[in-house]
């Protein structure tokens, strides 16, 4: 089977793609029809092994190349026995180059096509051909309509190259987009299936390459680098037999105003399961005392006013900074005294909202804010970083310092260097629920004060926390619990395991 299953690292903006294409055409002679005919054919064969029970398609074909990717499909589907009919949007007599071709040839082997009125009932499985990555404005008039019956449609979606309405570059639906069950990406993946809306759209994502030299993709500098487990677990290297504690740092959390001892409890016990060396927990005396019940190897200390806090942060090699600090007289306290001691630190929770009144930028640090708290610290709203991740996640980067972690469907992590962010393709909405923040953060502080630098930290504390989000959901999305995550982050965290797979 030429399209896979093992997608590549590789993201990239629809321009690019558009280049690639470009380059295949006119510099290696590829032709656009033989590139039409090659998706439409990948497109068939994904359909035979996703779906090998469908009798009866319905394809929606707009214009340009991802409406003659559909006639291409249809085409093959009744020259295999299957019924088959077209729907257009747009009229196969206006239309023109390879996509006029491939309508012809539609109509030559004795298919027919009709405007889109209403999709019929009776068809197992619908191709969405309406729109590639050329989508510049929102979906509007008999197009949302014809997004709107596909979604409606019980039977079964296969988007071709994008689904229909989703913004390649952003991943944010142009208004409305299709509810795809599968999409088949070509030529490279696009950026915004994996982040935003994207996930939420795509299904299942494979992708071919079309058969295009491996030479045209040096001429374009990637986009952004997709993630996940298998990718980061070179960074998980076995120990030293004859390491000692002291050779994992020393961490401290500090965080849990009243009424808030869970949060910091929770990155403490994740910091420890993450293999930090030593990890201690200031906190609000309220709670000190009971903040480590079941989990005796946490060390915490009851810190009432800042200069209690002065040993400790001489004491800690890293910081985690939030879980539960709170906005009020002690949580302000203790983030202006954490962050006048100048060590590398994680930001996370109400530190992130305490950064967003008084912001300062620093090359130590490493933020994780989600979608809210990126917007109080860009001033904007959740709006406008929901519509630009990968601007907003810049934007922070600029404004901030240091690596930060853009949270939420599809995690996106970088900083203000050259080098091309990362985003984490795993993870599922079990994360959904409070304290998940908090096991990053303390996982992310475990792998800093173990010597990993910054980015290559962050994204393997990304990757391992999605990765087991994902092993905890096999028992159910719903009802999940951060802390089921802590006993496959151990196991992940430790791929010489015999039960660690890629």
């Amino acid at each position: 089977m030429p399209y896979t299953e093992e997608l590549p690292n590789a993201l990239y903006r629809a321009e690019q793609v558009r280049e690639f294409d470009r380059i295949a055409i006119e510099e290696y002679g590829i032709s656009g029809s033989e590139l039409m005919e090659r998706a439409g054919s990948r497109a068939f064969q994904l359909i035979r092994e996703l779906w090998p029970e469908v009798a009866d398609l319905s394809v929606v074909c707009g214009a340009g190349n991802n409406g003659g990717d559909g006639y291409v499909v249809a085409r093959l589907a009744r020259q295999a026995g299957l019924a088959c009919r077209v729907f257009w949007l747009v009229d196969p007599a206006r239309l023109q180059g390879d996509a006029r071709r491939m309508a012809d040839a539609w109509h030559a082997c004795g298919g027919e096509s009709e405007p889109l009125q209403q999709l019929p009932r009776q068809t197992d499985l619908i191709v969405d051909a309406l729109l590639g990555t050329g989508l510049v404005r929102p979906i509007s008039g008999e197009w949302a309509v014809a997004v709107r019956q596909i979604n409606a449609h019980p039977a079964p979606v296969l988007a071709i190259d994008i689904p229909s309405g989703l913004d390649s570059d952003t991943g944010c639906m142009r208004g409305t987009a299709v509810q795809a069950d599968a999409t088949l990406s070509f030529i490279g993946l696009k950026q915004g299936m994996f982040t935003a809306d994207g996930p939420g759209v795509c299904g299942k994502i494979r992708f071919d390459a079309l058969e295009l030299p491996a030479q045209i993709y040096a001429r374009q500098i990637l986009a952004a680098r997709r993630l996940d487990y298998s990718k980061i677990v070179q960074h998980l290297t076995p120990r030293p037999r004859t390491a000692h504690k002291g050779d994992f740092g020393r961490l401290l959390v500090i965080g849990g105003d009243q009424g808030y001892s869970g949060a910091a409890r929770m990155a403490a016990e994740a910091a420890a399961r993450g293999g930090a060396g030593l990890v201690a927990v200031a906190t609000h005396p309220a709670h000190a005392a009971t903040l480590n019940i079941g989990r005796p190897e946490l060390m915490c200390h009851g810190v009432a006013e800042p200069d209690e806090l002065e040993a400790l942060l001489e004491w800690a090699d890293q910081l985690v900074l939030g879980p539960g600090l709170g906005q009020g007289e002690w949580g302000r306290a203790m983030f202006a005294a954490a962050c006048s001691a100048g060590l590398p630190m994680v930001a996370d929770a109400d530190a992130l909202n305490l950064l967003a009144a008084q912001p300062e930028r620093r090359a130590n640090w490493v933020l994780t804010p989600h979608p809210g708290e990126a917007a109080r610290l860009l001033g904007s709203d959740v709006g406008s970083v929901q519509r630009d991740r990968f601007q907003a996640l810049q934007d922070l980067s600029l404004r901030y310092g240091g690596v930060v972690i853009l949270k939420g469907p599809g995690s996106l992590i970088g900083d203000d260097s050259s080098r091309r962010p990362g985003l984490c393709s795993a993870g599922n909405p079990g994360l959904a629920s409070g304290g998940s923040g908090d096991i990053l953060s303390g996982l992310l502080g475990a792998l800093l004060a173990q010597g990993l630098a910054a980015q290559d930290a962050a994204e393997t504390a990304v990757c391992v926390h999605a990765a087991a989000a994902d092993r905890a959901a096999e028992a159910g999305e719903r009802g999940m619990l951060a802390s089921d995550l802590l006993p496959h982050i151990r196991r992940l965290l430790n791929p010489e395991s015999a039960d660690v797979g890629a």
